[in-house]
């Protein structure tokens, strides 16, 4: 704890030099040395400090977001304290907290008993047992995994109800026997739960009733600190978390894995925006253990470094279970009368599997009751007055609705009539899962309807109840947008359907197509996989187009050879490499303004490091939803033909930007492998 001008400061110890390179009373004193947790290691310090250089940013915002919130903040360590470690105000929740700081500390000498009290036990039943289930391709990858000497980065392909997750179980299995600890990444909080289960079920012979933990922003503060500090103390020897779980402090790593490794919830989008996938890779090379990579539908990057040779590719080509993969359909839409977004194959479709008494689930990437409110006389639109963008609307509860900006949180009430005319006779247009639930459940009235999006879990705890009661079967029809898409196995789905699929297909976005497949590919994966009898139908007025034909035959390795002839003839990634100067200003021609600014300044830089031909920069632009929350936006993209000249081109040009920031009005950031541009 440190002054800081009027303040305190909780700060991490660096180095400790000798002599400082200040005058004497320019000196502080330390207020107090917080030591009641353990260090952190000189391998987590080059971790950190290799991702603050890689992405361009201080290394304090590596560090001190890594750490739980109570061990950052001044009034944590204020009042009652233990020596479990800090307390925060001692109010009824923080005392509570305090037991539970306690109940985690343990003496050194104590942990590591316990532990070699644990690797003495066998491995469970179910783990040796379970071994002769797999079946011959996850043996091998199982065995491939084990017999890694040192660090191997492996591509675990498989197709949706491959048994992916088996094979993490048995290789993280064999590294707990070596004594050594695992980390397993997933993309999103909400699939944490069902794979906990597993891994506790699996793992907690081998790992301890305290072995788990769980790392994730939706714990509340003292859940994470609980879950940091037992980590720390290496107490816990199987993490599981979302992206930030790669900053966890474990130094005795034997295996990293990330699930759904294509995912894009892996890039930070704020502050260090980072990629966990690749810090992932980049610190199992550094502690010289294997990582693997698990996905059905690999991005392009990681499908090209398995093709080149530096990753090794482990194949799962059938389900794990002797199922076939379900059946796809296309329903061209373009001459068919359609009820609100339902075509009626679909609804056929549907009708036959509730008699059947399966489940479906209907896939609509768009949440809320409708996109937009609109006046059919004048032509006005839901605009958001702060945003370049429209007012969602959004049923609150039966019959009341708001509209909503998904971008800056802005709400309102629906108006009584419209503001431009007076007419009040104002019709959603369009759909989002709202109106989409609202429908079906007049379609089908003795059906059970759940809705699992943003809007109905944002408590917590909901959608894991919600899940709970589809995997109950108290469910007959799931209305779902991407939350349901990826990592959950439904026992009894026997259809999905696809609803609006296209509107990813005219995105400016050249990642927008592999977003596409890889989306509609997991969704798919939901349907049939216990009895076989799955059946998909997605609908499109595009049916020609690659994506879906590539869909059609479950053939992930043919639309990768045309994303990537496509991508290699335009020097796009993962043949070539970006970053994106992105700023902020009040007015749009100040931002560019800025950026063109800052552009010449790059070009200068570019000619004192002779990288002309080889780094391209492209004109400043304004973003495509230009203004949110009155704030104007614009970009810079930089894009060169070798990693390290473009590492070498920021690392000259960002300080001359950082000294000559033109008004305070003006923010900026540099993001380096950029998802969305």
């Amino acid at each position: 704890m440190v002054p800081f001008g009027n303040r305190r400061l909780i700060g991490v110890v660096l180095d400790c030099p000798q002599q400082s390179g200040l005058e004497p009373d320019q000196v502080k004193p330390v207020i107090r040395v917080l030591d009641d947790t353990p260090p952190l290691t000189p391998s987590w310090m080059k971790f950190a400090s290799f991702a603050a250089s890689y992405y361009q940013r201080p290394l304090g915002e590596v560090v001190m977001p890594a750490l739980p919130v109570s061990l950052r903040t001044v009034s944590a360590y204020e009042g009652k304290r233990s020596d479990a470690g800090p307390v925060a105000r001692v109010d009824g929740r923080q005392k509570k907290r305090a037991s539970q700081y306690v109940s985690h500390e343990l003496p050194a000498e104590q942990t590591a008993q316990d532990t070699a009290a644990l690797l003495s036990t066998p491995a469970s039943p179910n783990l040796r047992a379970g071994r002769p289930e797999l079946n011959e391709a996850q043996c091998n990858a199982v065995d491939t995994i084990a017999a890694a000497k040192g660090f191997e980065a492996f591509l675990l392909f498989g197709i949706t109800g491959s048994g992916k997750t088996e094979v993490y179980m048995h290789a993280a299995a064999t590294v707990l026997n070596r004594g050594q600890r695992v980390l397993v990444l997933v993309p999103e909080i909400n699939l944490t739960p069902q794979l906990e289960a597993v891994l506790r079920a699996r793992l907690e012979p081998l790992a301890g009733p305290a072995g788990v933990a769980v790392m994730h922003s939706g714990l509340s503060d003292g859940e994470r600190l609980s879950a940091w500090l037992s980590i720390a103390r290496q107490q816990a020897r199987v993490v599981l978390g979302t992206r930030l779980s790669i900053f966890a402090p474990m130094d005795d790593l034997g295996l990293i894995v990330v699930d759904e490794e294509h995912d894009p919830s892996y890039k930070q989008q704020d502050g260090l925006r980072y990629s966990a996938r690749d810090l992932a890779v980049w610190r199992a090379r550094d502690l010289n253990i294997p990582v693997v990579l698990g996905s059905a539908t690999p991005s392009m990057e990681t499908w090209l470094n398995a093709q080149r040779g530096h990753y090794r590719r482990l194949d799962l080509p059938a389900r794990a279970r002797a199922v076939s993969m379900p059946q796809i359909r296309l329903v061209d839409t373009r001459r068919l009368p359609m009820q609100h977004g339902l075509s009626p194959q679909l609804i056929e479709a549907m009708q036959a599997k509730l008699a059947n008494q399966e489940q479906v689930l209907v896939f609509l990437n768009r949440r809320g009751y409708a996109p937009v409110l609109h006046c059919g006389s004048c032509g006005w639109v839901s605009q958001c007055s702060r945003c370049t963008a429209f007012l969602v609307l959004h049923r609150t509860q039966p019959g009341r609705h708001r509209l909503h900006c998904h971008h800056c949180g802005w709400q309102q009430p629906v108006p009584r009539a419209c503001p431009d005319c007076g007419d009040q006779d104002l019709e959603p247009m369009g759909r989002g899962t709202q109106r989409l639930e609202e429908y079906l459940a007049e379609l089908f009235p003795y059906a059970r309807l759940a809705r699992i999006d943003a809007d109905s879990t944002r408590r917590k705890g909901s959608a894991e109840a919600l899940f709970a009661k589809v995997h109950a079967g108290e469910v007959d029809i799931l209305v779902g947008t991407q939350m349901v898409a990826k990592g959950h196995d439904f026992a009894n789905l026997g259809l999905v359907g696809v609803l609006n699929a296209d509107a990813m297909l005219f995105s400016q976005d050249f990642r927008a197509p592999e977003r596409l497949f890889a989306q509609l590919m997991q969704v798919s994966g939901r349907a049939g996989r216990h009895n076989g009898q799955g059946e998909v139908i997605v609908q499109t007025g595009y049916p020609e187009q690659p994506v879906y034909q590539a869909l059609l035959r479950h053939d992930f390795e043919g639309f990768a050879r045309h994303a990537l002839r496509e991508r290699e003839s335009a020097g796009l990634p993962p043949w070539g490499h970006h970053a994106l100067l992105a700023c902020e200003a009040g007015d749009i021609n100040e931002a560019i303004q800025f950026l063109l600014k800052a552009r010449g300044q790059a070009e200068s830089c570019i000619e004192g490091l002779s990288l002309q031909g080889i780094v391209t920069l492209y004109d400043p632009v304004p973003l495509r939803i230009v203004k949110v929350a009155n704030v104007c936006r614009a970009q810079l993209l930089v894009e060169a033909s070798s990693r390290p000249a473009l590492q070498g081109l920021l690392k000259s040009w960002l300080p001359s930007i950082s000294t000559d920031r033109p008004s305070r009005r003006v923010r900026w950031h540099i993001e380096v492998d950029p998802l969305e541009i």
